[in-house]
């Protein structure tokens, strides 16, 4: 059982998404300063200096924080909107390298042979 995981556990396919998590969390957290600290101010400024996580509706004792909900959204919309370019982007590099044409193949032994025997023929006439 143990050599059974260890093969699943260390194919390329298991290492490549963790990878991805991890990169994915550290992206997150870029995207989620992104929001927070730039993005989410200059809403705030066009909407007349409205800070969108102080955003609520009180009813009695129940509060619905509808600002911090919209600023989750927006986080969103821009972690999607970076993967859809970085996954086009890669998609643009993969067709590139497909369209290459193959290089010309190293001629075969017989092809090499094949050679230095019309060389000599050409060296005896």
């Amino acid at each position: 059982m143990w050599k059974e995981f260890k093969a699943f556990a260390l194919k390329g396919n298991v290492l490549d998404l963790a990878i991805g998590v991890i990169i994915g969390a550290a992206f997150g957290k870029i995207v989620t300063s992104l929001v927070n600290d730039l993005i989410t101010p200059i809403i705030g400024l066009l909407i007349g200096g409205v800070d969108l996580n102080g955003l609520h509706f009180k009813y009695g004792d129940a509060v619905l924080n509808y600002g911090t909900f919209l600023q989750t959204v927006i986080d969103f919309l821009i972690v999607a909107f970076s993967i859809f370019l970085f996954i086009k982007l890669i998609t643009k590099f993969k067709r590139k390298e497909e369209n290459k044409p193959p290089a010309p193949a190293a001629p075969s032994k017989e092809e090499i042979l094949l050679t230095e025997i019309r060389d000599l023929l050409k060296q005896k006439q």
